[in-house]
């Protein structure tokens, strides 16, 4: 038999980012045989019975003794290829390479799908990903099932081509019946209302901790007994928050997308995570055999909520310590190391004490004071640093259960206003930021202007209060959210108190 080669592309996934691998198919004289080289997983390895079976069912030529020895490589050969997502690269490629399909320009096309039995083609995680990498890499045309065409349509000048079956592509690539680019998607981002604010009753402290978290993306922490309404709370924080934005989307839809997670849909409102106190450090962090993004990720522009702190592992809670202060996270492995974005609104919730009653002025606490030295001791100094908003959550009062509503549009037009006037400042001064929390000490004390009494009073806390260079930006960051609140250009000495209130809770 003549020697026949065939070159496609697909793509791996590395973390959320894609990465082009080249799909080589390769028919010569031998013994029959159908190997896949280059680090191929287990999924992968049974691609060649899929493949095989596709082929048969839609009426094609498969892999017989008759094409006698078949070689299938994934070039980078040093990268670890794992999914089913290079089915339909490795078919076309073999059809290619037998002269079953006509000739076609395969450099500007990407192909990714898993091949069912028939020949149909099902979806795949990573379908936005590689739409990035389409995009970054010049190739212009994409093909990818059908239910992964409206996610990875966000992404703008690539073709999307959907594909429902492994015939239909052939057709395609043959000109016999050319299928349409999927249009672009349509950013429609949707607002946050399924628990609003304005369904809390009493606590307008705490709405108002909730307003400055919002306004300037700062972590809160929410102490009192059980059902004062902390977790209520937590889940009307992302009311507040503004929709996301086509960048935020895409961002978030990348992590989503790379856990499979889509389901043939781009992320359209503001992630709320919340993790269970039982999680594995892997599942909150990311990581794992095959690095995946972990809760903390998914949380990407979002909300993650800790219930119950105490209740987490130490380890766990101490993992939170970096990403919290730089916004993402990097797993290292032996041979690689990954980076997933992990900028959200951290909100915890717990109890005084393990009875939860300590400090309750209605119901006595049965703990001893070294059970609740022991049960608060569990969430460390260095993490509650990195808090911003610390506040307790007091029993509420009957009057304030059958009182008015609060008017929750208002609280988030306030906070739309401070967004929008950090946006203003930070683009004036170049700076690419989002919200207050995101700054860093240098930009700091280039953005945040202070009159006399808020630095006099600023320094008369440190001083006092024995807090942390890291303690005194971040209330520094919060004095200039609630001067954001105010429509103040100047971090006065109010605001400056208002968020030491906010940090320091009563013990």
């Amino acid at each position: 038999m003549t020697k026949s080669l065939a070159r496609v592309y697909s793509a791996e996934l590395e973390g959320i980012e894609a990465r082009l691998i080249e799909v080589e198919v390769d028919l010569n004289v031998g013994l029959h045989s159908f190997n896949i080289v280059g680090l191929a997983d287990k999924a992968l390895s049974e691609s060649k019975e899929r493949v095989s079976s596709a082929l048969k069912n839609t009426g094609f030529k498969p892999p017989t003794k008759e094409n006698r020895k078949i070689t299938v490589n994934l070039a980078p050969a040093d990268v670890k290829k794992t999914g089913s997502q290079y089915d339909l690269a490795i078919a076309v490629g073999y059809l290619q390479a037998t002269d079953q399909i006509g000739e076609f320009d395969a450099e500007d096309k990407i192909f990714i799908g898993e091949l069912a039995l028939n020949g149909s083609v099902r979806p795949v995680p990573g379908a936005l990903n590689t739409a990035i990498l389409s995009r970054r890499t010049g190739k212009q045309y994409l093909f990818l099932p059908v239910e992964n065409a409206k996610e990875a349509s966000l992404i703008g000048e690539v073709n999307i081509v959907p594909i429902a079956t492994l015939a239909e592509l052939v057709n395609h690539l043959a000109r016999l019946a050319i299928i349409e680019p999927h249009p672009r998607t349509e950013f429609k981002p949707v607002e946050n209302h399924e628990l609003d604010v304005s369904e809390i009753r009493g606590q307008d402290f705490a709405k108002r901790a909730l307003v400055v978290a919002a306004a300037g993306g700062h972590n809160i922490l929410m102490s009192g007994p059980p059902g004062t309404g902390k977790t209520m709370l937590a889940r009307a924080l992302v009311s507040l928050l503004p929709p996301l934005t086509l960048a935020e989307a895409i961002e978030v839809s990348q992590v989503w997308s790379a856990r499979g997670l889509l389901k043939g849909n781009y992320v359209e409102r503001r992630p709320f995570r919340t993790p269970h106190q039982t999680a594995s450090p892997v599942s909150i962090i990311g990581g794992g055999p095959n690095p995946q993004p972990g809760e903390i990720s998914l949380a990407h522009r979002g909300v993650l909520f800790l219930d119950e702190l105490p209740e987490f592992r130490r380890d766990l809670l101490e993992a939170l310590r970096q990403p919290l202060e730089s916004g993402e996270i990097m797993v290292s492995r032996a041979k690689s190391n990954l980076t997933f974005p992990s900028r959200f609104i951290m909100v915890a919730a717990m109890n005084p004490c393990p009875c939860g009653f300590w400090g309750d002025n209605e119901k006595e606490c049965r703990c001893s004071a070294y059970e609740v030295f022991r049960y608060q001791k569990k969430i460390s100094g260095p993490l509650l640093d990195r808090i911003d908003i610390q506040i307790n959550v007091p029993r509420i009062k009957f009057e304030s259960l059958q009182g008015p509503k609060e008017d929750g549009g208002r609280l988030k037009e306030a906070v739309l206003r401070a967004r929008e006037n950090q946006k203003e400042r930070f683009k004036k001064a170049g700076v690419d930021k989002l919200v207050n929390a995101e700054l860093e000490t240098k930009e700091c004390d280039r953005l945040i202007e202070l009159s006399s009494k808020a630095n006099d009073l600023l320094k008369n806390i440190f001083n006092q209060s024995l807090l942390s260079a890291r303690g005194y930006y971040r209330l520094l960051k919060t004095a200039r959210t609630i001067a954001d609140l105010e429509g103040s250009e100047i971090v006065e000495s109010p605001h400056v108190s208002e968020a030491f209130q906010l940090r320091v809770r009563e013990e």
